[in-house]
């Protein structure tokens, strides 16, 4: 059920490896990188003082992961589309899932970081076309995932020609596949399509909305909105200094920041909202701070 996204940015792999050791040996049940190349801390194509600092490769480290552990899911939380072919990144998913032994999550999304599409020579298309490659990837995707023998697919934006993919993945029938983002009209709509695990970043009341939402897609498209889990990327910190933890909060006090207590009692608002997992966000590569949310936060919840 709580998992974590751990830092790309200003760590170290032996930082990260520590912290993946933590969590295996707790109640942790998965790990996940974010898919940047610089720190995602900026929303225009403005350079910043922050670019420069190190930063790994999440689907590089994802591969490491699955090597260095046995048991935590794991994930890129989520790919951009923009970045890579999405026949490739099957592939890749396919890989990792053998390296894991079953353990790989498909996470993606259609990409929004105009500074590292500039930075590195990548298309940067209307949130229109994005949202239409979103789609149609992962359309490709689960072709390749479910087919049998060779594959053709003629797509827009995509092509393949008698494509074969093997191995297959592990997991049986596929790959999880997380499409992140919270777009009504197109990114739900795709999910209710493609996708098994929903992610956002909102509150209790806005998961149940947007469940809805993904629900109304399921009719049109003909899916059970039952068959697609319903997970969050939010913060997760024990803060005992209440006017601390008030001003981190910034007025959404439905985010899991404050005393141990308050703590537990907004991650059991997302349970009862019908949240089945918890993708962390911010919590530094320190296996410390992993110990302490596990022995008092996620021990609640055994």
């Amino acid at each position: 059920m709580f998992g974590s996204q751990l830092h790309n940015q200003r760590t170290s792999w032996n930082a990260i490896l520590a912290t993946l050791q933590m969590m295996e040996s707790g109640r942790w049940t998965n790990a996940w990188f974010f898919d940047h190349f610089i720190p995602p801390w900026g929303f225009t194509a403005e350079v910043r003082d922050h670019d420069g600092f190190d930063t790994f490769e999440g689907w590089s480290l994802l591969c490491a992961a699955a090597a260095a552990t046995s048991r935590l899911k794991l994930g890129v939380l989520v790919t951009g589309n923009t970045y890579r072919n999405p026949a490739l990144l099957a592939k890749m998913v396919a890989t990792v899932d053998h390296i894991s032994n079953g353990r790989a999550i498909l996470g993606i999304g259609a990409g929004w970081n105009i500074r590292e599409h500039e930075a590195y020579g990548w298309d940067f298309p209307s949130m229109r076309e994005r949202s239409d490659r979103l789609e149609e990837a992962c359309a490709l995707i689960k072709t390749l995932f479910s087919a049998d023998g060779l594959v053709d697919f003629e797509g827009r934006y995509y092509r393949l020609q008698q494509a074969p993919f093997a191995p297959k993945c592990v997991q049986i029938p596929h790959v999880p596949i997380m499409v992140g983002g919270m777009g009504e009209k197109r990114t739900l709509k795709t999910l209710a399509m493609y996708g098994d695990i929903m992610n956002v970043m909102v509150g209790p009341d806005e998961v149940k909305r947007l469940s809805g939402v993904l629900e109304q897609h399921g009719e049109i498209v003909g899916r059970d909105p039952g068959e697609i889990a319903r997970t969050v990327h939010v913060p997760m910190r024990i803060e005992n200094d209440e006017v601390k933890a008030a001003r981190l909060r910034n007025g959404r006090d439905w985010m899991m920041i404050g005393p141990k207590n308050y703590v537990i009692d907004r991650a059991a608002d997302f349970i009862e909202a019908g949240v089945t997992g918890f993708g962390l966000q911010s919590i530094p590569n320190k296996p410390e701070i992993y110990d302490e949310l596990d022995r008092e936060v996620l021990s609640a919840f055994d």
